[in-house]
């Protein structure tokens, strides 16, 4: 009996005789089992591939692209520890600025070179050895799949010949030379540049909130659809447009009131071909002397291009869909008793005489009391027009191609929570009791908590979408998208309200509080994130929470890591309109195989300007965890299903050695 087969026993392989059977097919005998044995071992002992973690991207695509092109100043660390003592620190920049944005940067170094061919020469010598670099810690099969078609076999050949010996260094700078020759450098810098960007992250976790403020969420999405390996947890302001897309029409309204808040069309008219014409008709028409100076576009304070006039039509159309909003949600509150949220509907209790609203038994003075389409005597009834305009606009939502397409993206790719490597990733909350338990909420009749709770929500999202669900499940299903989005038992907001309605019509800022829930005010303590942690099955003598969702002031002292380093919350502000209070542009959390590191970025200024002078938008690093050892395959998620294959191929083994299942050979194939 050999090695690989001593702890196996006949009863085992008996137990496990159909798997074995049907592994059998893919290898058939004891050669083809063994060798895959030998791959997969040598695989376990590669270096763990570099994960990246994001939150809040809030449609700020230019970031977003430039910190996946620079793989969040990790690929500028490469070619520092490459060229370092032989370049100038201009010449590195120079280098990543054509790895993150190769076709712009050529176009403006070939204006510039007089001796091109010299520039390729070495520039395609130095983007091989860096290439060589970031696919070091893959097997030959990945970084296959990961090269162009065009130039896979050339690029193979590069990666896996040093140039030491005299024959191999001819060959090696004959394929240089021959690149250049044919006309091919340009197109081979720009495949050998995507390749470096694409073998920098091996796995991409998006912690929520893709969605609102920015113009660009429709730009990330269609990069996400064509990107490997991401994984995302969805946030509430992902919900509420996942909610919009299922024909929820007050999540159709808040999708449209924050798009006008932030003066932010270009995501619903040319990423999702929203028609807002009828919007902006109804609004004109039904505002006409109301000046809306309380729905102006928030943009407009951040130098925003858009004209006085267009930011009119704006602000009227912003008050449109906001009361129209508020009807809709009056409705579904009423339809929804087992929410528990009846102080939300406020329309009946404004005083339109006096002009005051009364909120949980205070009465607080308006600074608006202009509604024309608001019946004081029936307040959350929908005018003909206002119906007609809902009508259209769910519509329009629905059949929108693109939109399908990236929600449809998010399903598959996403959940309510993720597990990756001893890290428990949700968006924003785990609901708690005062005394740190877990808390009960009713989903649809069904007490749930913790892992539990998430699970049941993440079903029943996907059913609003799944044909075979009955009717009123389904209807249901959509409702609960509007509750996740501003829900008070929400994992995904968990406040006692959102507070929109005040924030337009209240000037006193004590109706605008809105008060966070207990796992905001416990999270920064060890026990209860080890309660947490316990709960979902998390392991390892190194493990997390990460969130995001609520901005990190950065600016103000407050700190990223807390509770021992045990909790990691990323939110330090991708969105223009979270800079002031953060005091940064957001974070990018990398776990590599020896440490976690936290990155702080600097506000993206432009592609031009990153082209010009290499701009990393690296503010800072911070190493804030070193492990003990360097961690290999062998110790991720990936190592424990390789070490099942490893161990399911051993029985096999067995099986085959003791004719317990006939080998097949070429000869009696």
């Amino acid at each position: 009996m050999t090695l690989h087969t001593q702890n196996v026993t006949h009863e085992k392989v008996e137990n496990d005789r159909r798997i074995l059977e049907l592994l059998s097919h893919t290898f058939p005998n004891i050669s083809a089992a063994s060798t895959e044995i030998i791959n997969l071992e040598a695989i376990l002992n590669l270096p763990k591939g570099t994960e990246h973690f994001v939150a809040d991207l809030h449609g700020e695509h230019e970031a977003f692209l430039h910190i996946l092109k620079n793989a969040s100043g990790n690929i500028k660390r490469k070619v520092t520890d490459l060229y370092g003592t032989s370049m100038l620190d201009s010449e590195i920049r120079q280098l990543c600025a054509l790895i993150y944005y190769p076709e712009e940067k050529l176009q403006s170094i070939k204006a510039a070179q007089e001796d091109l061919e010299d520039f390729y020469n070495i520039t395609l010598h130095k983007l091989v050895t860096v290439c060589r670099s970031v696919s070091s810690k893959y097997t030959r099969s990945k970084v296959r799949k990961a090269l162009p078609k065009e130039y896979s076999y050339i690029i193979e050949e590069l990666l896996h010949e040093s140039g030491g010996e005299y024959d191999k260094q001819a060959y090696f700078n004959r394929i240089i030379e021959t690149i250049i020759s044919t006309g091919q450098a340009e197109p081979f810098i720009i495949s050998i540049c995507n390749v470096i960007q694409k073998l920098s992250i091996d796995q991409l976790h998006i912690l929520g909130d893709i969605y609102d403020r920015g113009p660009g969420a429709h730009i990330i999405m269609d990069s996400l659809c064509h990107y490997g390996n991401w994984d995302i947890q969805w946030g509430n302001h992902d919900v509420v447009w996942m909610g919009a897309a299922a024909g929820n029409d007050a999540c159709i309204a808040n999708v449209l009131r924050v798009s006008l808040r932030y003066g932010n069309l270009a995501t619903l008219e040319d990423g999702y071909g929203i028609n807002l014409m009828p919007l902006a008709t109804f609004a004109m028409e039904t505002y006409a002397d109301d000046p809306c100076k309380e729905f102006e576009p928030r943009s407009a304070d951040e130098g925003n291009t858009h004209t006085i006039k267009t930011l009119k039509i704006m602000a009227k159309m912003h008050k449109a869909i906001a009361v129209i909003q508020f009807k809709l949600e009056g409705e579904m509150i009423k339809r929804h008793p087992e929410w528990g949220i009846d102080n939300r509907r406020l329309l009946h209790r404004i005083d339109f005489k006096n002009g005051t609203v009364d909120i949980d038994g205070i009465t607080y003075d308006m600074n608006d009391c202009h509604f024309p389409t608001i019946d004081p005597a029936n307040p959350y009834k929908l005018t003909p027009e206002e119906l007609h305009l809902t009508h259209k606009l769910h519509h329009s939502f629905t059949v929108s191609t693109t939109l399908k397409r990236h929600i449809e993206a998010l399903l598959s790719h996403g959940c309510m929570y993720g597990i990756y490597n001893s890290n428990l990733l949700y968006h924003a909350s785990m609901p708690l009791n005062q005394d740190g338990t877990l808390k009960e909420v009713d989903v649809k009749g069904k007490k749930c908590k913790g892992k539990g709770l998430m699970t049941e929500i993440g079903l029943m999202l996907r059913s609003a979408f799944n044909d075979d669900t009955p009717d009123a499940d389904r209807e249901y299903a959509r409702d609960y998208y509007w509750y996740l989005w501003c829900g008070p038992d929400s994992p995904l907001y968990d406040k006692d309200r959102m507070t929109t309605f005040e924030r337009y019509f209240i000037k006193d800022a004590a109706a605008h509080k809105e008060e966070k829930g207990w796992y905001y005010k416990l999270r920064s303590k060890p026990e209860i994130c080890d309660m947490i942690l316990n709960e979902f099955g998390v392991d390892g003598s190194d493990r997390h929470i990460i969130n995001g969702h609520v901005p990190v002031r950065t600016g103000n002292g407050e700190s990223p890591i807390r509770a021992g380093g045990k909790l990691m919350v990323i939110d330090g502000g991708f969105a223009k309109a979270y800079h002031k209070t953060t005091g940064i542009a957001g974070y990018t959390l990398i776990y590599h195989s020896s440490n976690f590191e936290l990155v702080e970025h600097e506000p993206f200024s432009s592609v031009e300007e990153a082209v010009s002078n290499g701009t990393d938008i690296v503010r800072s690093k911070k190493m804030i965890e070193q492990t003990a050892r360097r961690k290999c395959v062998r110790d991720t998620d990936k190592g424990k299903v390789l070490q099942g294959q490893i161990d399911e191929l051993t029985e096999l083994l067995y099986a085959f050695r003791h004719g317990i299942i006939k080998e097949v050979t070429l000869r009696n194939r």
